[in-house]
This record gives structure tokens, sequence and C-alpha cells, in this order.
């Protein structure tokens, strides 16, 4: 008996879905619309569009939707036109770029062909002379729901997902026997998941109370986070006409409160993850040139800067090309003009390019004034200070003082959803990426003649040239692989954020504060201080509920840690220190 409210819609839609059949032998999607769109009565609108339910047509969807959005008009043909009698109506649509006069190509919507002149040229309308398809309220509403029941019945499992949860979250109670006979037939084990959340979360509208209860018990084995609010609301309206329903109702609020706190757990552990692995990718570079080189680099944020400015080249040369105007003076890129699928690739060769640019950076500014000043920490301070104000006007001289957009590739654009744990794909990747560079720097440093080379200057720099290392090239090829490492992090970033002149100064006080934390010249307290700070400052986030005041107590404890420990988590020690 609880499904008898619903009997008679469900035999309305099973008798549009009929006729729907019916009519798809008589006439195609494009007929229909073109009719509906020229005919002046009303009731002829909302039957012919309606008469598109449960169509797979792509076409109704494109068409429908400009419909909705005013780019369907319609044209009394003038006199020359092919298969056109004069003063008939047509449906048409314009595209394509206009000429001098303004006009465009025209398309008939019955056909799907262009507007043809009696001598077979393409036909070009004037926007102004046509007169645009209106569109009524009760033509919006079977619109409305002739695109509901197209994107429920898409090829595509995502499309399907989002229609079935809007109609969930609607609660209209005209839309339950068209969930109800799509999860007969639906295969996909996510889209079944989501056709049980909306079926219950409409049948909390029924006025069946038994209907109510089963639909909230539904909704907490569930763990519906989406459903808490219609949930609190049943429980409030039925608090004192059926206690029964409210009971069920906190009931199953209670679960998913319940959901929630191990949600907010393991996603709060996975924000602070992906945030200590920017920390990570910024400060791997500087625990280079800094703890093992013993540089105090204020240029690291600018070398951050080059990398990402390097990706922004690299996408519009995959793109249409970009023109830059340094001092004045006018260059032009050609673009390769990519296709959709190669140009998602374009970030994967910006990668070595960005550590490329950034490594040539940082080796000229080695050559040209780090290598007067080693031991000299004070004056490397000072001179990186004011060559990293010098690279910032660079910046904005070739670049613009505005950001730039550096959009991401479509795989580093979505994300997953696991338990409702939102696990973003770019996120992910820094995590990936960040675990990458540190192995690829520990392999380097201790598998590498290279590496061997580094120890040993970085311990005894005087022993080390006394057996013939030249600490010269060393000190070089050392900088220069801390800079790639920051042009590395320069295109992640790229990716999260815009990218301006000033793109490292917002990253280059968590950067020293990470190498200090976990020990100069130690890369395994690097790691463990990045991770650390990064789920600090999350946890306390999401506990205060306060961005700023938990940003200024990570700050606190790492002053206080550090007045226990000056030298950070892991000590280096040689003899050259010791001595």
């Amino acid at each position: 008996m609880p499904l008898l409210p619903f009997l008679r819609p469900l035999l309305g839609f099973a008798a549009a879905f009929c006729f729907a059949t019916l009519a798809a032998h008589a006439e195609s999607p494009r007929v229909a619309i073109a009719k509906a769109i020229v005919t002046e009565d009303a009731d002829e609108q909302v039957k012919l569009v309606g008469s598109l339910t449960g169509s797979t047509d792509a076409t109704v969807h494109d068409l429908l939707t400009a419909w909705k959005e005013g780019g369907t008009f319609i044209c009394t043909a003038p006199s020359g036109l092919l298969d056109a009698p004069e003063g008939s109506k047509l449906a048409v649509q314009l595209s394509g770029p206009k000429d001098a006069d303004g006009k465009q190509a025209a398309t008939r919507i019955d056909t799907g062909e262009s507007l043809k002149n009696a001598d077979g040229s393409a036909a070009r309308l004037l926007c102004t002379d046509l007169d645009a398809a209106d569109t009524s309220s009760d033509l919006r509403v079977v619109m409305h729901s002739v695109l509901e029941l197209f994107a429920i019945a898409s090829p595509d499992p995502h499309t399907r997902f989002n229609a079935i949860s809007q109609m969930g979250l609607s609660q209209d109670p005209a839309q339950l026997p068209v969930l109800l006979a799509r999860q007969s037939i639906e295969t996909d084990s996510a889209v079944k998941r989501a056709l049980r959340e909306a079926i219950a979360q409409i049948q909390l509208k029924s006025s069946d109370s038994a209907v109510q209860i089963h639909a909230a018990q539904e909704l907490g084995v569930l763990r519906s986070l989406s459903s808490r609010d219609a949930l609190l609301q049943l429980a409030t309206d039925s608090d004192v006409a059926a206690p029964t329903v409210a009971k069920a109702a906190h009931a199953a609020l209670r679960l998913i409160e319940q959901h929630l706190s191990v949600v907010n757990f393991y996603g709060t552990l996975f924000r602070g993850l992906s945030l200590g692995s920017v920390l990570l990718v910024v400060a791997i570079g500087l625990a280079i040139t800094f703890g093992l080189m013993g540089v105090i680099n204020m240029a690291h944020g600018e070398l951050i800067a080059v990398g990402a400015y390097a990706t922004y080249l690299v996408q519009n040369i995959f793109g249409a090309g970009v023109e830059l105007s340094p001092l004045g003076y006018p260059i032009h890129f050609r673009g390769f003009n990519a296709g959709a699928a190669a140009y998602d690739w374009y970030f994967v060769v910006a990668l070595p390019i960005a550590f490329i640019s950034a490594a040539i950076v940082g080796l000229i500014l080695e050559r040209c004034v780090i290598r007067f000043l080693y031991r000299r920490p004070l004056e490397s301070l000072l001179a990186t200070w004011g060559m990293s104000l010098v690279l910032q006007q660079l910046f904005r001289l070739v670049f613009g003082a505005n950001n730039v957009q550096v959009y991401s590739p479509r795989w580093l654009s979505g994300n997953w959803t696991v338990f409702d744990v939102i696990l973003g794909w770019n996120r992910v990747f820094v995590i990936g990426f960040a675990a990458l560079i540190i192995a690829g720097t520990w392999l380097l440093l201790n598998k590498t003649p290279l590496g061997l080379l580094i120890r040993a200057v970085m311990q005894n720099r005087n022993m080390a040239a006394c057996v013939g290392v030249r600490t010269e090239r060393v000190n070089m090829l050392t900088f220069a692989f801390g800079s790639g490492l920051a042009g590395l992090a320069g295109a992640f970033l790229s990716q999260i954020g815009n990218v301006g002149p000033i793109l490292g100064q917002d990253y280059i006080v968590g950067a020293f504060m990470t190498v200090v934390v976990g020990g100069v010249g130690s890369l395994a307290g690097t790691v463990l201080s990045a991770l650390a700070i990064g789920i600090s400052d999350q946890s306390l986030q999401q506990i205060l509920l306060n961005p700023v005041l938990g940003k200024i107590l990570v700050l606190t404890a790492i002053i206080l840690f550090l007045q226990w420990k000056p030298a950070g988590l892991f000590v280096t020690r040689s003899r050259s220190l010791e001595s």
C-alpha cells in the first residue's frame, strides 16, 4: 500500500514512454523540436516536446538546451531559398563568425543541414532579422523533465550519477516512478547506490509513516551525507506528530554523524599529506642549496617562479602560441595548435623543461654571484635577496605584472571519491611527485659518483680538495641541481594557482621552516618536517575551524621546538663541523 500514492505518476510515465516510442517511429527528434519551435499553439509545443521523453538521441539534449538558452530562432523564409517556400516558418540556429554585415551561417533544425540559397550556396542571416524562439513556464517544465530523463539514460555513468543525485536532492515525488524504472535496469554499482539514495530521499516526503521510516533507515545504512538536512527537517517536523518517524530520523542522523567523523579524519589526513608534499616539493631544492652547501639562497622563490613560467610557455606553445614584450620589443612564439588529446600532455613535456630552465638560471646565479660568497652567510643572504628583486622585475618586464593562467590537463583536473573522502587528482599527483623527487635525490646522493663527491665536500671541504676533488665544480653542479628541483616545484605549483612575479615569495618562509625543523643537510628530516607541518596545519584548521589561528599555532609550535632542539630533528655531523 505505501506505493499507491505514486501509482498514478508511474502509469503516466509508462504512457508517456510508450507515446514517445511510437512518436520516435513517426518522426525524428529534430523534426519534432523544429515543429515545436515554429508552432504558435502552446499546448502543441508541450505535446511535441513531451513526445521526446525517453529519447537517447544526443540531438535532443543539444537542441533543447540551445532553445532554453535563447540559441534558436524562427526565420520567415525570404524569396530565393532552396526547398523553403517564401513566407514559410523555419526553425534555425546561427553559428560561425560574423561577416562584415554581421550575418552568420544558418542551420535548419529539422534537417541539421545548412540553409541554402537557390544557387546552392550557404545562406547567411542577420540575428536581428529573426524572431527568438520563446519558452513558456509550462514548456520549460517539460523541457526540464525530458532533459533529466535523457541524463539518467546517458551511456556515461558519471552523467547518470550526477542526474540521479540531483533528482534525489529535489525530493520531487513525481520523479520517483522514473527512478524506480531505472533501478531495475541499472548495472553500474555507484549509480545503483545513487538510485537507492535518491529514492529514499524522495520517500522522506511521503505521507505514509512506514515509507518515511523505511527511507530514513535506508539513508542511515547508506551513510548518506547529502541527506543530513532532509533527515534533520523530518525529525523536527515529526517530533510531535509522528514520534516513531522522528526516532528513525534521529537514528539515521547518528549513523551519518559517525560516518562523517571518519570521513573528516581521513580527509584531514589526506589534505595534510598533500600540503606536506607541497612543502616538501618546494623545500627539497632548498635543502640541497641551504642544507648541503650552507648557502642561504633568498632567490630560491624566484627559481620556483622560473619553473612555473617555463610551464606557462610550454602550455602556450602546445596551444595557439604566445607573444611576449620584453623591454617593449614584441617576440612571438608560434604554437603547435595541438588537439585536445595532445594538448593534455603539455605538462609532461613542461616538467623536464622547468627543471632545465631553473637549473640554468641557478647555474648563472652561482657562477656570477654565489661562488664569491661561500662561507660568508650574511653577504650571501643580502646578495641573493637583491638577485630575487632583480628576477622579480625581470618577470614583470617579460610576462607583465599581472598573473598568468596555467590550465591543468584533464588527467589532473578530476578527483576520486573513496567512501565519501574526496581525493583530488592534482593532490594525489603531488604526493607521488614528492615521493619520486625524494627517491631520485637519495639515489643521486648515495648511488652516483656525483653524490659521493657532494657528500665528501659537505663533510670536509678542505680534505676533499686535498685529495683532488674539484670543489668549485661540485658546488656549481650541486647548486644547479637544487635550483632544478625548485623549477619542478614551480611546475607543479602552476597547477594549483596562478603564476605571477612573486609566486615564490608565498612559499619561501615555509620552505626555510621545513628545512630548519628537519635539520640542516638532512633529507630524511626534511621529509618528516614537511609532513608533520602539513598534517598539523590541516588538523588544527579542522579542530579550530579557523585557518589563520591554526597557522599561528603551527608557527608557535615550530618556534618552541627550535628552542628545544635548535639543530632540528636530525643533526648533521662531520669532522669539519665538530672541529
